[in-house]
């Protein structure tokens, strides 16, 4: 099992800047692909940015060159920073990952609310 834990969402003005954190905990090297996925009221649950194993990052078009995932391996931590944030970023975001056997894990969800 994994465990995943958000944290760092909250309100935030146009054109702010939000950094989410989702901490990974459990059988951590059975992770294949880790990252973001966000669902906005009345929307289907969407990517926005993942990591996999090599680090090699894939975005969603509408966040490309706004946001940023990374990666601490010391902390066991996997970083969304965002920039530029439009109110169309308003969504829950998820932590996710996906294990090389294909099972995935989902956090419990952080609200980032961007107003105009």
């Amino acid at each position: 099992q994994v465990q995943l834990l958000e944290s760092g969402g909250g309100l935030v003005q146009a054109g702010g800047s939000l950094t989410l954190s989702c901490a990974a905990s459990g059988y951590i090297f059975r992770i294949n692909v880790i990252g973001w996925y966000r669902q906005a009221p009345g929307k289907q649950r969407e990517l926005v940015a993942v990591l996999a194993r090599d680090d090699t990052p894939t975005y969603a078009d509408s966040v490309k060159d706004r946001f940023t995932i990374s990666r601490n391996n010391a902390k066991k931590t996997i970083l969304l920073q965002m920039n530029s944030l439009k109110t169309e970023d308003t969504a829950v975001y998820y932590c996710y990952s996906k294990s090389f056997a294909d099972n995935t894990y989902w956090g419990q969800g952080t609200q980032v609310t961007v107003s105009s």
